[in-house]
């Protein structure tokens, strides 16, 4: 359905360019759409209010990373009906638990998207309270926004893209109005993608902190950067089969060097140090701060309960990784509860230091990562020049997961390197939601842990019938 919205600006005091209290600030409260753009302030509180959206539990913060989306890619062995996502991992599309996550993906994103829209529209009709730097980065980022929202929809609803360009796909919402849009073509949905994430690349070139400003990288990191704006880039490009501008936009997010790799020892430390995340090489996320009632639940409330939690097998697992003895997110990221093993890269284990508060904001779980620099090495390994000169890239991930590396000299064909990149697809974005949407760009026959092939009609979720009702021109 045409979705009518209100969307709920906070006014949050944004008072320091510190991460850990930028971390802290929450909704205090509701201000008019007037008084909110009538100053520099209030669109950076409008803003704030959309990223809050995305952590919450119908998009980014549940059913778009570790929830839904990663039940569909079966990351989870759930053997109990009753357990979250059982039916989501049968791949029973036509039931209740199924159409109201679609439904609750599908109307949220709508949401924010307008959110994003009135920022986009009030830049300009407000432009006179902005400075140039504010104009450039606020509006940036809503467009870059814009742009990222739609793609997860489009990769969700839409058909697959090399045999369905010129197939009805879902509407690109540009504006706030009650009509019922026509949907786009794939292929021209595409391209609006990419119209906006261009303005958006060129409206942050020359102002984001994250270029110029070391003290900014935390903060930025949870905005859509200027170095986001070309991973998404990478991602859309490789989606539609560019692969050239794929490896150039996933190339100058390399060549940044902002985003090193993790170092081993952080990953295995104490519970009060440990980056499970691999905070470092994040380009994008999300902060959700309600991620610990999820979690608790998916992960550890049902570690007694067998075939409840989301999960798999040790043995499972270890055909994932490869019966690995070093590769860190095997070894580090999988932890025992009840004699069960569950992911813990979102567990809340956070220990206070000597001295510090138990509710301090520098928890490191409460971030849901949405692009990693190892995807964009993925992407330039995927459309390197040869085979040998794609698992030399390769490497550079798997070498830093201290995992074995792909053999250097033996003979390495595009069949072996592309069977390897989506080894590490499933192994790096574990409970994360980008392997259900890398096998749906490389039109999977059979998912993991299937005996049997699946159809293609799996890629393309059902639409919601709300949406379908009243909007007649899907047609």
């Amino acid at each position: 359905m045409k979705i009518y919205v209100i969307i709920f600006f906070f006014a949050i005091s944004i008072t320091t360019i510190s991460c850990s209290k930028y971390l802290n600030v929450e909704p205090k409260s509701s201000v008019s759409e007037d008084q909110m753009f009538a100053s520099e302030l209030g669109f950076e509180q409008a803003l704030s209010g959309v990223y809050s959206q995305l952590g919450g539990q119908k998009m980014y913060g549940d059913r778009l990373s570790l929830g839904f989306v990663s039940a569909l890619a079966q990351n989870y062995a759930q053997r109990n009906v009753g357990a979250p996502y059982y039916q989501t991992k049968a791949l029973n599309f036509d039931t209740d638990e199924v159409r109201k996550s679609l439904l609750d993906i599908w109307s949220s994103t709508y949401n924010a998207i307008a959110g994003l829209n009135k920022i986009i529209d009030k830049t300009e009709g407000n432009r006179s309270v902005l400075s140039s730097n504010g104009y450039k980065r606020i509006r940036g980022e809503a467009l870059a926004m814009r742009a990222y929202l739609h793609f997860d929809l489009f990769r969700l609803f839409g058909p697959e893209y090399q045999t369905g360009k010129a197939e009805k796909a879902i509407p690109y919402e540009t504006q706030i109005d009650a009509y019922a849009n026509v949907p786009s073509t794939s292929e021209a949905f595409c391209q609006f993608v990419l119209e906006d994430i261009k303005a958006a690349s060129q409206l942050l070139k020359t102002v984001d902190p994250i270029l110029f400003q070391e003290t900014e990288m935390n903060m930025r990191r949870i905005k859509m950067n200027y170095y986001a704006v070309k991973g998404l880039e990478a991602r859309v490009q490789m989606y539609v089969g560019d692969k050239q501008a794929a490896a150039s936009a996933a190339q100058e997010v390399v060549d940044g060097a902002k985003f090193p790799f993790v170092g081993i020892a952080t990953v295995n430390a104490a519970a009060n140090v440990k980056d499970r995340l691999f905070m470092p090489e994040l380009v994008f996320a999300i902060r959700s701060t309600s991620i610990l009632n999820w979690t608790e639940r998916y992960f550890k409330a049902y570690g007694g309960n067998a075939g409840f939690g989301l999960t798999r097998t040790a043995t499972e697992l270890n055909t994932i990784y490869e019966n690995s003895a070093t590769d860190i997110r095997r070894l580090y990221l999988f932890q025992e509860d009840n004699s069960v093993l569950f992911p813990s890269k979102f567990w809340q284990t956070y220990v206070p230091l000597t001295g510090e508060s138990g509710t301090s904001s520098n928890r490191k779980d409460q971030i849901i990562p949405l692009i990693r620099i190892s995807e964009m090495y993925y992407i330039l390994a995927e459309t390197a020049i040869t085979p040998v000169q794609g698992a030399a890239l390769l490497n550079k991930v798997i070498g830093a997961r201290a995992a074995s590396k792909l053999a250097e000299g033996q003979p390495i064909t595009g069949a072996f390197l592309e069977a390897e990149i989506q080894k590490e697809y499933h192994k790096e974005f574990y409970g994360e939601g980008q392997f259900f949407f890398y096998l749906k760009r490389k039109n999977a026959k059979r998912l993991p842990f299937m005996t049997v092939d699946v159809p293609s009609t799996i890629f393309k979720l059902p639409i919601p019938d709300s949406e379908m009702e009243y909007n007649p021109t899907y047609q």
